[in-house]
């Protein structure tokens, strides 16, 4: 499960069984996102957290990376049997934007925040999962 955490969304991701393909799943709020994950983990299997790192241009952290930090302890508090992998997140939300001008969406749907950010969970997952093919 890949999660682009945000200050106010958390865009969320999952793969499929073969982990091959990452696909969006939800985005919600980001004070409810420990209660959402607990809920999901009792349904589904997760083997890993995959969570984004944001990241400059010169590759030291970015503004959020403090807040991003403290939620990950907060995963590792919570989750303490699910593994976190982190991944570069630069550009994912201007790829996120590209891919939803490349689908044709239109621009109300472009611009609506929550599904930008499932979209960029899937494509840091997937960033994670062509990675491990390189391997």
């Amino acid at each position: 499960m890949a999660i682009d955490y945000g200050s106010k969304r958390v865009g969320l991701a999952v793969t499929d069984p073969l982990q091959m393909i990452a696909g969006p799943l939800d985005t919600i709020h980001s004070k409810d996102v420990i209660t959402y994950l607990k809920k999901y983990l009792e349904r589904e299997e997760v083997v890993l957290f995959v969570l984004g790192k944001p990241l400059q241009m010169d590759g030291s952290d970015s503004q959020s990376a403090r807040l991003v930090e403290n939620f990950l302890s907060l995963l590792h508090k919570n989750f303490p049997a699910v593994p976190v992998e982190r991944v570069d997140e630069r550009f994912t939300s201007k790829m996120a934007q590209r891919t939803l001008l490349d689908a044709g969406k239109k621009k109300k749907d472009r611009q609506d925040k929550s599904l930008l950010d499932k979209v960029s969970a899937t494509l840091i997952l997937q960033s994670y999962l062509d990675s491990r093919m390189y391997q």
